[in-house]
């Protein structure tokens, strides 16, 4: 059809005799290059109209259906005109390169193809998880694993296709895929365990995107930030990024926190051995305190007992658990709740016991302490230096030794 369009158009443009061959050809090519343009501009145009118009719409899928085919259809109508340019090339000229312009266009054409499937199933994924416009969104970690399957999928129909299309023989390449697999399968055995651990993952989902997990085995800790059919990006509380080949998560243990319904709180408070008598009391508060407590949950086990004699303490056993499971208002209730505790055991004239030694000697024995001794006779010293009577006896004292010869005169004046 192409051609006899071309061979009515050249005629009428020859019968004239105003052109050449080449400006004939020319202006053909620009004439198709132009419509396609325009052929384009406006096609996108009613497509962004149509986008806008359904958005008020209830449904869902229309929207991602246009969204996903509007940039795949303004290359399938650039690609029928290149095409068509081609053709008319062609038909001016016989040069080899245009001999291939049907197979282009079947290569294009699937290219257009797996373009629009892989935007409407990046669309789709977008509204299966989206909480705007699902009234019960789908886990993202699910759909994204779908989506990654869906894209595998259309990536090897296109390829076998293209094989095809080119003249090579699916029959012979799914033959040399089924021996080379069994090398590859050798050489890459690290590769395959990550992904058939990427599949396990998005297949049993002990966790998901945005889960905190941890594994007692490993030094893993974090927040999953994504799952790769090779890797698992965990963001660590330091905020490093930590790259764990999914075939770790096979036979290591991994606690996911995130599921947790409850958070505990257990500890071990003693008091006095002096304040035995009031034992009973402090118990029973506290454990109304907790039972009554507007955070703790009284549907969970709930544990307030005077569990041991200690060394220097008399221990009452604490436990029970928070409604939330938030980590930082965790530990404000956990403050709160303390506190509390340490209000009841002061207010029955208790205190919270320190680690305390008490030494008993017989009667018979006293304890003798030479420094001691040493200090109470220098106190007695200066103590006595301080009464008037020494001071005077210590002023007559220098005074004789100042003048040695008035005692002894006065013996000869008696004499």
């Amino acid at each position: 059809m192409i051609g006899n369009i071309l061979r009515i158009v050249n005629d009428w443009i020859e019968h004239f005799g105003m052109l050449t061959e080449g400006w004939r050809a020319g202006i053909l090519i620009f004439a198709v290059v132009f419509t396609t343009a325009v052929l384009a501009f406006i096609v996108s145009r009613v497509v962004l109209y149509l986008e806008t118009k359904f958005s008020h719409t209830k449904n869902l899928w229309d929207d991602a259906v246009l969204h996903a085919c509007r940039r795949p259809l303004v290359a399938f109508i650039w690609l029928q005109g290149v095409y068509w340019a081609a053709e008319i090339a062609h038909h001016f000229s016989d040069a080899e390169v245009f001999t291939a312009n049907e197979t282009v266009l079947k290569i294009g054409f699937m290219w257009v193809i797996v373009w629009a499937l892989f935007g409407l199933v990046k669309q789709v994924e977008k509204v299966l998880v989206s909480p705007v416009k699902m009234r019960k969104p789908m886990d993202f970690t699910t759909v994204n694993a779908i989506s990654k399957l869906l894209r595998a999928v259309i990536i090897i129909t296109a390829v076998l296709t293209a094989l095809q299309t080119l003249g090579f023989s699916i029959s012979g390449v799914l033959a040399f895929g089924g021996v080379g697999g069994i090398a590859v399968g050798f050489a890459a055995k690290d590769l395959l365990a990550n992904f058939f651990g990427g599949f396990i993952i998005h297949l049993d989902r002990p966790f998901k995107v945005g889960d905190w997990i941890r594994s007692p085995d490993r030094n893993i800790e974090g927040t999953v930030e994504h799952i790769g059919w090779r890797l698992t990006t965990i963001r660590t509380f330091d905020k490093r990024p930590l790259y764990v080949p999914n075939a770790t998560f096979t036979v290591i243990a991994v606690e996911n926190p995130s599921r947790m319904t409850n958070r505990r709180i257990s500890e071990t408070i003693g008091i006095r051995y002096a304040d035995v008598q009031s034992m009973k009391t402090i118990v029973d508060d506290i454990r109304d305190m907790l039972e009554n407590h507007d955070e703790i949950d009284s549907n969970q086990t709930l544990i307030v007992n005077f569990l041991a004699f200690n060394d220097s303490t008399l221990d009452i056993m604490i436990y029970t658990f928070t409604k939330t499971t938030d980590w930082v208002r965790f530990h404000g209730i956990k403050e709160d709740v303390l506190l509390k505790i340490s209000d009841i055991i002061e207010g029955h004239g208790a205190e919270v016991a320190f680690p305390t030694r008490t030494l008993h000697l017989p009667d018979a024995v006293t304890v003798s302490n030479q420094d001691a001794k040493e200090k109470d006779e220098k106190r007695g010293d200066q103590a006595a230096r301080k009464q008037p009577d020494y001071r005077e006896n210590q002023g007559q004292a220098k005074a004789r030794d100042d003048n040695p010869d008035s005692s002894e005169g006065g013996d000869a004046d008696g004499d």
